[in-house]
């Protein structure tokens, strides 16, 4: 089920490859220089569009080495999604913030970015702080839909009730205009979307990030399994409230054509992964059941 993500840098469609595979593996650089040869490629069952989108990503033409990497990384989602999908699946944009990675930041540079186990405690930690309800259950997830990020990933953390209860800073959050004229232009489409079930349900994510509207979307039932973005700090992929964003499920039959139009209405979407049959599960680590974040007084009737 892993599919990782792809960036674009901007919407200069800037390389910052490679980026596929699981956080906690250290790529390196892949690059060789091989020549690469039409027959191999077609040999390979890489279509020119997909070729034309990887080379988009990359920056340049992929070599040969690249290509098998990639479709490694496909086969081991199990080709649940067609290659080309699968790709036009991971973009988004990323607009870093000065203390991620930065080494003139002095503020916030010593902030040490959690390992993915770490995570579990401090998703129950946030999880707890907030005492937030379940989903409405026409929000709520089912099993064997697609999940995917509409809007921007989250790059920043500091004012969440992640950075609140866990890092103990004292920020307040903060709301921004164009942020809600996103959401605005947002719900517009995936209301027309949900209305024409090409998507099964759609939330925004709010307090607590996209872990907590996840965990308040599962039942015992349904839970999921998502691969996180390498180019972003793991608490704020996961805690980081930003706004506008929507957490967005679809039947996977509707993958191609749910991706069509958000390129036709030129909106940012990542592929997070599945539904699972009730646990959680990030960067193929096991976090439980997805029920016990939400506490012992919201798990009944679910």
């Amino acid at each position: 089920m892993n599919a990782p993500c792809i960036f674009f840098s901007g919407n200069t469609k800037k390389s910052v490859f490679p980026l596929w595979g699981k956080r906690a593996m250290d790529t390196g650089n892949t690059h060789r220089e091989a020549p690469l040869d039409p027959a191999i490629v077609e040999a390979m069952g890489i279509s020119p569009a997909a070729l034309e989108e990887v080379e988009a990503i990359v920056g340049r033409m992929p070599t040969v080495e690249e290509l098998s990497t990639l479709l490694a990384m496909w086969e081991s989602n199990g080709r649940q999604q067609g290659l080309l999908g699968w790709l036009r699946g991971q973009h988004h944009t990323v607009e870093r913030h000065e203390y991620l990675y930065a080494d003139s930041d002095t503020t916030h540079k010593e902030i040490r970015e959690p390992r993915v186990k770490d995570c579990i405690p401090l998703a129950h930690e946030v999880m707890r702080g907030l005492g937030l309800p379940p989903l409405p259950p026409r929000q709520r997830l089912a099993r064997k839909r697609l999940l995917y990020m509409v809007g921007n990933v989250a790059t920043g953390f500091l004012d969440s009730e992640y950075a609140r209860r866990c890092l103990h800073l004292a920020t307040d959050p903060v709301r921004h205009e164009s942020e809600d004229d996103e959401m605005a232009y947002l719900h517009i489409i995936l209301t027309s979307l949900h209305a024409a079930k090409v998507i099964s349900t759609f939330c925004p994510v709010g307090r607590g990030g996209l872990f907590a509207t996840l965990a308040r979307g599962c039942t015992r039932s349904a839970g999921f399994d998502i691969l996180t973005c390498r180019e972003v700090r793991l608490d704020a992929f996961l805690f980081g409230e930003e706004g506008g964003r929507y957490l967005a499920s679809l039947p996977e039959e509707q993958d191609d054509f749910f991706l069509l139009k958000m390129d036709e209405a030129r909106v940012n979407c990542c592929f997070l992964g599945r539904t699972t049959t009730g646990r959680a599960v990030v960067d193929d680590m096991d976090y439980g059941m997805a029920e016990e974040y939400r506490g012992v007084e919201n798990r009944r009737e679910l």
